[in-house]
């Protein structure tokens, strides 16, 4: 007896994963993949993602081939813009799925999972936002927990709607950094990424300069990182004016991010995407979590991650800072000592940060 409306998936061969979502999403997507290769050793599984973000993808070992929603196509003017969606769904349907899965709520991703043709179409309940009638465009409409859940757990139980139940070691993270991109024994060195492409989830520039030099005070050298955006790039310019540090800010693919993830001795951010990877690296990080939810967004199978937050009962609230103002309470009391220990001293927060999400005795 089966309990469940699962879909007969005998037939399976081609498989469309869809992650509309910025660069940390797709990268915590990679279990997913994982998970269908192993029931499906023989199928073919292509990722629809922003074009940006198929270098996260493009080497798993379980990713067929990577489709590229081109953002800037949205600056375009409107025929433009449909001309290429059109296009590109064209090149979906002609693919001839048998299974394409959802994982966002987006409108976008419904549209492309329905034009796909696929017998089977996989998404999460939108409820009532967006494209109205969205949820009928699913064959199987995978219900939404209404409780804190890691984005990894949350992403596979797109997959477990259709009635496959990941094995516990099918749910690791991936990221391919090229061995011609790793030295051979680098000068130690500190790495910190300050900046994120929302602001309020940043530590004060002054915090962080402040943390820079009591560092350099002890010895350390420094690289500092960010995004290509240029309020990202100048964030990091104030931070590090006049200091002693190496400024890789804005200047970086994200294989050459990974290789100075992996070849750093810590890495110091906040919730963005160098986190993940430093996840899926297993490298030590120390993380500054403000108004996003550590349990959500935490280290997923890093035990050498520590998660630095305050203990505010409003946390989470998935604010743009404390009522809309742009600045986080929560980010701006958190003590330069604090976090200048859990760098120096890891083992006094050994006990105390949070557990490792998918990390199992």
């Amino acid at each position: 007896m089966i309990y469940g409306d699962y879909p007969s998936l005998t037939q399976v061969k081609k498989i469309l994963i869809i992650k509309l979502r910025q660069l940390g999403d797709v990268l915590l997507t990679g279990p997913v993949f994982s998970a269908l290769k192993k029931k499906f050793p023989a199928a073919e599984i292509d990722a629809y993602v922003y074009s940006e973000a198929i270098p996260l993808l493009e080497k798993h070992p379980a990713v067929h081939a990577c489709i590229g929603y081109d953002r800037q196509w949205k600056k375009r003017g409107l025929f433009a813009r449909l001309t290429q969606e059109g296009r590109l769904l064209r090149q979906i349907r002609a693919r001839r799925y048998d299974l394409v899965i959802n994982l966002t709520e987006g409108d976008r991703g419904a549209i492309a999972a329905k034009c796909s043709g696929a017998p089977v179409r996989v998404g999460f309940d939108p409820g009532r936002k967006g494209l109205f009638g969205k949820k009928g465009l699913y064959t199987h409409v995978v219900k939404s927990c209404t409780t804190l859940r890691h984005t990894v757990e949350r992403n596979l139980d797109a997959v477990r709607r259709i009635g496959l139940f990941p094995d516990w070691e099918d749910r690791e993270l991936y990221f391919h950094v090229p061995k011609e991109l790793l030295g051979s024994n680098p000068d130690p060195y500190i790495l910190i990424h300050p900046t994120s492409r929302w602001r309020f989830k940043c530590w004060p520039v002054a915090n962080m300069r402040a943390l820079a030099e009591a560092l350099i005070a002890k010895g350390k050298s420094l690289v500092f990182t960010s995004g290509p955006d240029p309020d990202e790039r100048a964030m990091v310019r104030e931070i590090c004016q006049g200091l002693p540090v190496r400024d890789l800010s804005g200047q970086i693919s994200l294989q050459q991010l990974g290789a100075l993830i992996a070849q750093s001795e810590l890495l110091i951010c906040v919730d963005s995407l160098p986190f993940h990877l430093a996840s899926a690296l297993k490298k030590r990080v120390v993380a500054l979590f403000g108004p996003t939810s550590d349990i959500t967004w935490g280290p997923w199978r890093n035990p050498n991650a520590t998660i630095l937050t305050q203990p505010f009962s409003c946390r989470p609230c998935y604010q743009d800072g404390c009522g809309g103002s742009k600045v986080s309470d929560c980010l701006v009391t958190l003590p330069v000592e604090t976090v200048m220990r859990a760098v120096l001293q890891p083992k006094l927060f050994a006990e105390v940060a949070p557990a490792s999400f998918g990390v199992r005795e």
